[in-house]
């Protein structure tokens, strides 16, 4: 996927919970999927849109198109890890987000996300609202 020069990278740190983990100790390979949703939240959050108020203000909300998700290596319990979100694409109601899971200079987990801008009441695609297209273009 080309990377657009309009965009940076966000990074969030993650604390691994005992809760994140399986029987061997390491996290439960859908816990990466959770990991993903809230670095894309928080980035969302730290250009000043809350999802919540996206529903009630602009009648959009997001959800997951595609995901697909390559586990290189195991992240486990009270390890700290960072998260990042990165927009590669953006079209008039779709997001594309590549992502890593790191720990330290270790890629653990990739995954390239689409997301889809729906409309609140008829969940039908939407176009996303011009101004969180500028700030992500402007923050992103």
């Amino acid at each position: 996927m080309t990377k657009s020069m309009l965009f940076k990278k966000f990074i969030w740190p993650v604390r691994v919970y005992y809760e994140d983990t399986d029987a061997g100790g390491v996290v439960f390979y859908a816990n990466y999927l959770k990991f993903f949703e809230r670095a894309r939240t928080e980035m969302l959050r730290a250009a000043g849109f809350e999802q919540d108020e996206l529903i009630t203000k602009e009648g959009v909300l997001f959800a997951v198109r595609s995901v697909q998700v390559d586990y290189l290596l195991p992240a486990r319990f009270n390890e700290q890890i960072l998260v990042s979100a990165e927009v590669v694409l953006a079209k008039k109601a779709s997001i594309t987000f590549e992502q890593q899971i790191t720990r330290g200079d270790d890629v653990l987990c990739k995954s390239i996300c689409r997301i889809a801008c729906l409309d609140a009441h008829t969940l039908r695609p939407k176009a996303i609202p011009e101004n969180l297209l500028e700030l992500l273009k402007n923050e992103y």
